[in-house]
């Protein structure tokens, strides 16, 4: 009798994860995989929107994961707190937990070995997998395996016709709409996009440091003043300075001129995520 096996990948709505479920699909079709994506209840709507698109080009159904309860539950449950870097509470509840739980009901509970397929880089050594408890669910990195960096995931997003997440022109990856780990010019973005978005995390922010929570969104300031036209002022003035230096310091492939602009992981250096959280 052969082996109980499942092939999982979980997506984002970003860069990344499509591309891997791109790569898959093309280099490996022979895996039924199954796609699924933690729904946190914050996403942007662009999120939604490329997921439907990728959808199509799969020609597979990704599985909406349910966490069971929504980010403001939970905001409920830890005191108001926001999480931030240091307690990273949405990471755990809204990720980790609901897709253990998908993984042990459906899978391992009746037996089988499941491989879970995570888009990190092979220029990210500074990134690892979930390290899981269960003996039955395996991590593998292909893009690492594979040799496939940022270069790569552009090419295979460009050659799929699918192209990058609109949210792209003003932000650096997918995850919730208010996520911490968010730059400030990702928050003046935000305040320009979604401007319903920005208030809801500014009342929210609000609600948590009346309950005494050491931490704002962004490291520093509070959203009420993070808007302020002056602030947003110096915070695009900082930006674009940043945005020149990394240009002076790029190496441009003279077989490839056209290859585009800085994106924020060159301008601010590579950025932090969520270790559950794929871009």
């Amino acid at each position: 009798m052969a082996d109980k096996v499942k092939h999982v990948l979980g997506l984002s709505g970003g860069k990344d994860s499509s591309a891997l479920a791109i790569y898959m699909s093309q280099a490996h079709p022979e895996l039924d995989i199954e796609y699924f994506f933690t729904d946190t209840g914050e996403e942007l709507d662009e999120v939604y929107e490329y997921l439907a698109m990728l959808e199509g080009f799969l020609g597979k159904k990704i599985r909406y994961l349910d966490p069971g309860r929504d980010f403001k539950f939970y905001l409920a449950q830890y005191n108001q707190f926001l999480p931030s870097a240091q307690t990273r509470w949405c990471t755990k509840d809204l990720k980790i937990k609901p897709f253990e739980k998908w993984v042990k009901s459906e899978f391992t509970e009746q037996g089988y070995t499941v491989y879970s397929y995570v888009a990190i880089r092979a220029d990210e050594d500074f990134r690892q997998g979930l390290n899981s408890k269960n003996g039955s669910l395996i991590t593998k990195l292909p893009f690492k395996d594979d040799g496939i960096d940022k270069t790569g995931v552009f090419e295979i997003l460009e050659n799929s016709g699918l192209g990058l997440p609109s949210y792209y022109d003003w932000r650096s990856r997918s995850g919730c709409t208010f996520c911490f780990f968010q730059q400030k010019i990702e928050w003046v973005g935000l305040k320009e996009r979604h401007p319903e978005a920005f208030e809801r995390a500014k009342q929210m922010e609000k609600t948590s440091l009346d309950h005494g929570s050491p931490f704002s969104w962004s490291e520093g300031e509070t959203l009420l003043e993070l808007e302020k036209p002056e602030r947003i002022a110096q915070i695009r003035a900082d930006h674009e300075k940043r945005v020149e230096r990394a240009k002076a310091k790029r190496k441009v492939d003279p077989l490839r001129p056209e290859q585009g602009a800085v994106d924020l992981d060159e301008i601010y250096g590579q950025q932090k995520v969520c270790l559950a959280c794929h871009k």
